[in-house]
């Protein structure tokens, strides 16, 4: 199993959330961040604003289903501009559901 961390624009989120669904993938955690990357930030007039509002979206999936998942938030949340996000892959030893105690997915 692997956990899929994306950092996605805020105006992104639903297509990506969207295009995943659509693919299957309905089970995710949505959650608003803030953070720079290698822009470090924005001027807008005379306002700097060093970090932006984005939004991590984390779901685990197999191993096999890990490249489908990239490619689905990958081309959803692309824009071609700075600050488009990045996708984080990390391995998951196990998981649990609270409510029937069982292992896995």
């Amino acid at each position: 199993m692997k956990m899929i961390r994306a950092i996605v624009r805020p105006e992104k989120t639903e297509d990506v959330v969207d295009a995943l669904s659509e693919a299957g993938y309905v089970a995710l955690t949505k959650t608003d961040v803030v953070g720079r990357g290698k822009q470090k930030g924005i001027q807008v007039g005379s306002v700097y604003y060093d970090e932006l509002p984005k939004v991590m979206l984390m779901l685990v999936t197999g191993d096999e289903n890990v490249e489908e998942v990239i490619g689905i938030i990958s081309r959803a949340a692309y824009t071609g501009n700075f600050g488009d996000g990045k996708i984080f892959v990390s391995p998951v030893e196990e998981a649990y559901t609270v409510r029937t105690g069982s292992q896995g997915l």
